[in-house]
Formats: C-alpha cells, structure tokens, sequence
C-alpha cells in the first residue's frame, strides 16, 4: 500500500464513481483507448450471439410483452438515485431476465444502457463494458432461477436468489473490468484502486440484497395470478400430478 489515506481512497471514490446496480458511471475518456476496444468488442460479440439465437430461435409474443415491460420499468428506476455514496441506482436486470430470459434480457440491457448514455447516465464509449455487465446480471439470474425452481423450490425464495446472485456477479464483473482497465488520471497505483474498487463492489453487494428481495415479491406476485409469465405453471402440473399418500 503507498502512502495513500483510507480517506483520500474513498474520498476519490465518492469524486470518481456512482454505485449503480452495477454500471460503470465514468465520463468519456475514463478508460485508456485500448479498455475501450477491448470491452466494446466483447460486448458487441455477445450480442452477436444473441441476436443470432433469437433470429434462429424466435421468441414469444408474451416474452415481446415483458421486453417492453422490463425495458421500461428498468430504465425508469434506472434514473432514480439514492444519495448514498456518491449515489446508488437500481436497475432490475435481474427481475428482467427472470420475466423476458437470457436473449431479451442483453438486448434490453444495450436498450437501457444506450437510453441511458443519451441522458448522460454513463459513457457512450463504456456502453460495451455495461452491457455486458447489465447482461451477465440478467442471464445468471434466469438461469439459476430455472436451476433452483427446477429444484422444488418455491418461487419467492428462488426469484431472490437469484437475482441477488446475478446482480452481485454483475457487481463483481464490473469491479474487475475497472481495475483491469484503469482509469486516465488516476494517482492511485492499481492496487490501491483495487482497494477502492473493492470497497465499491462490497456496497454493491449490499444493495444486492435488497433489490433481489424485491425482485422475490414481484415475482411472487406475477406467479399468483400469472404462472405463465414465469414459467413455473409446469411446476404446478408436476405437483397436481404427484401421486398422494394413502394409509
């Protein structure tokens, strides 16, 4: 550790960066050139991929429902901001790709992250490296959600799990791509910024928590009274059709 504060180190955090859940809130010119390329060209290989498996594989009227559902209702909470720590956002991209899946969720993910660049919420040059982080958010926690119902588990614990999960993997991507980047006009040494980050991605986490509650409740409501737009109604087939215990 150089001769750098605690203070300075979060004091520079508070200056430099917003703790969304999870977006990388740095300026244009933040990252060197070649950060840039890189993530930009990771980021457009993704969506390569998912554009050519929804042309392939089509999707659901009802999924095309909950896109624009999801898009909107994530871009809005997107643009509120709790004032702690420089500021904390919440996006949702869990509970959307729990609701629209893993090909929707990236795709609304680049939708939000460009609506978003447009209002100065993040760097247009950084869209690469936040859609992939919005995008590993939302195809972890679809995943694990299928995993954990596929399990019998009951659908609010299992929608905020996962969830919880797949924010806190976005929190943890987005902390290794800034440090593996650096920042132009940083003094802090790279383990330094580590620190710093560090402390960043561990409130992340926190918030994790929270927003994957909420997305359990939401969740849990749409199963009520719409099994369908979960996907859990052949859960519920496989239960009615258990046989019962006779004496």
């Amino acid at each position: 550790m150089s001769h750098v504060s605690v203070r300075n180190l979060y004091y520079y955090c508070y200056l430099s960066y917003q703790t969304d859940m999870a977006h990388i809130h740095l300026g244009e010119g933040s990252f060197p050139v070649w950060a840039l390329v890189f993530w930009t060209l990771i980021g457009t290989g993704l969506l390569s991929v998912v554009a050519y498996r929804v042309r392939k594989g089509g999707i659901r009227t009802n999924q095309i429902a909950l896109a624009g559902i999801g898009a909107a209702a994530s871009f809005a909470i997107f643009q509120l901001n709790i004032p702690v720590w420089g500021g904390i956002h919440m996006n949702l991209t869990g509970l959307v790709g729990i609701l629209a899946g893993p090909l929707l969720g990236a795709l609304i993910a680049l939708v939000v992250n460009i609506f978003s660049a447009a209002l100065g919420h993040g760097a247009v040059g950084l869209l690469g490296a936040n859609v992939l982080v919005n995008a590993t958010e939302a195809v972890v926690a679809y995943y694990l959600f299928k995993t954990l119902i596929g399990m019998d588990w009951d659908v609010f614990p299992a929608s905020a799990s996962a969830a919880t999960v797949g924010l806190s993997a976005g929190a943890v991507l987005m902390g290794v791509i800034i440090v593996v980047s650096g920042v132009n006009g940083s003094a802090l040494p790279r383990g330094d910024l580590a620190v710093a980050v560090g402390g960043l991605v561990g409130l992340n986490l926190g918030v994790a928590v929270i927003e994957g509650i909420l997305t359990g409740f939401i969740v849990q409501f749409l199963a009520s009274v719409r099994p369908d737009l979960v996907g859990v109604e052949e859960q519920e087939v496989r239960e009615e059709e258990m046989p019962g215990v006779t004496a």
